[in-house]
């Protein structure tokens, strides 16, 4: 008993003291799982270059550069015209002491209630920013470290997802190594399982967001928008974000227009809602596994690492949410569903048992005992497609199923 208490009482000590070394290194941890994820959703972009000549190597090497510079080049236009755009607006709203409402509620109940409610522009815009002047949005989200820190974290995970890419092979036999060699193959299943759905995802929320954000910015320019690049650039982000991410895509330029024009506001609106229909109807489901689509479990994970971690815990919560579905889809249902189907196999192999008896009995069989084996084939004829659906019965236990079949309806007839 007190062997007992020691070894479970280190277990805590142990598990704790590597708790606080990952908090305390957090940021380490956080550069190194976000490369991972990335090399992940990268990896048949690396797929392409094995096994070819290298001329062929060469020329998908200047694709990739060409188009990831080109993707660069069109962040920063976009970032350049957004910082512009926040400085108009800024100025605009500094200054401005109402809402533009339309005229129909002006002098309505609604609309003294809305303007006792929510405060004029002007103080929002004070409420929004610091003693300095400057924005508190920063400091909500954890981007404290200034913009030599950004350029450097993402330097340095650029850098260690092109490590992970190279290095894949050798990376899985280290860690694998580690583990019992019971454990092994189930590891390796599991981390391949984990890295094919992580990388699915990403890519799959890094077509729709560009796709997204293209969209909203030529939407926006062509209503004649203000603010074409500074929206198109929240509403890419926010398709980021699962479940409230379309809310936050349409109720934005309706927010930003009533700063400016109800007419435009209400446009603006009435776009970015038809273009979240749109991607949800005939983008997302060819991009994303439906089966890892868990909202709970996505927004939990959000607002708790969002609280810890600020920006970086907002970007980690939806792949940590697909990892843990599928630890959960691979450890616990499915053994749970391998127990039913080994179950079932039992009672095959106790039914070929009983079937051998009467075939060794001097006498024919009595009809109750036809009966009931007949009833007991039925049943299990019933229960097979549902496990089939769930967990497909292997090939050989398939074969010497049927191969029963001519023995049963011998005594059957």
């Amino acid at each position: 008993m007190t062997k007992q208490l020691a070894l479970f009482g280190a277990a805590v000590m142990t598990t704790l003291l590597a708790l606080v070394v990952l908090w305390q290194f957090q940021v380490v941890v956080i550069y190194v799982l976000i490369s991972l994820t990335i090399a992940a959703a990268l990896r048949p972009v690396a797929g392409r270059l094995v096994g070819r000549s290298f001329a062929a190597r060469s020329a998908w090497l200047l694709l990739y550069l060409a188009a990831l510079g080109g993707f660069g080049y069109l962040i920063f236009l976009t970032g350049d015209a957004a910082i512009r755009e926040i400085q108009q607006l800024a100025q605009s709203v500094s200054v401005q002491d109402e809402w533009r409402l339309p005229a129909w509620l002006i002098g309505s109940s609604f609309q003294q209630e809305l303007v006792a409610w929510l405060p004029p522009p002007s103080d929002l815009f004070s409420a929004l920013t610091g003693s300095q002047g400057q924005l508190v949005l920063p400091a909500i989200l954890g981007l404290t470290q200034g913009i030599g820190g950004i350029v450097s974290g993402a330097i340095l995970i650029l850098l260690l997802s092109i490590y992970w890419s190279i290095s894949q092979i050798q990376f899985e036999r280290f860690w694998i190594a580690l583990l019992p060699s019971g454990q092994r193959k189930q590891a390796r299943e599991l981390w391949g399982a984990i890295e094919s759905d992580i990388g699915a995802y990403l890519r799959g929320q890094g077509i729709q967001s560009l796709l997204a954000g293209l969209l909203f910015g030529v939407g926006y320019w062509l209503l004649g928008s203000p603010y074409p690049a500074l929206l198109a650039l929240a509403g890419a982000l926010a398709s980021l974000i699962p479940v409230v991410g379309a809310a936050m895509a349409i109720f934005t330029p309706i927010i930003v227009g009533l700063l400016t024009n109800v007419q435009l506001s209400l446009l603006t609106g009435l776009y970015a809602l038809i273009v979240v229909i749109a991607l949800g109807i005939w983008v997302k489901p060819r991009l994303f596994n439906r089966g890892w689509d868990n909202a709970i479990l996505t927004i939990v994970l959000l607002i708790v690492l969002a609280e810890a971690l600020g920006l970086a815990g907002i970007i980690l919560a939806p792949p940590l949410s697909v990892v843990c579905q599928i630890l959960w889809s691979r450890l616990v249902s499915h053994r749970t569903r391998a127990g039913t189907a080994a179950q079932l196999s039992d009672i095959k192999a106790r039914q070929e048992r009983v079937w051998a008896i009467i075939h060794a009995m001097d006498e024919p069989p009595l009809p109750v005992i036809n009966s009931s084996m007949a009833r007991l084939t039925q049943l299990i004829g019933e229960a097979e497609p549902i496990l089939d659906a769930v967990l497909p019965v292997a090939p050989l236990e398939r074969s010497l199923y049927s191969a029963r079949q001519p023995m049963q309806e011998k005594y059957n007839a």
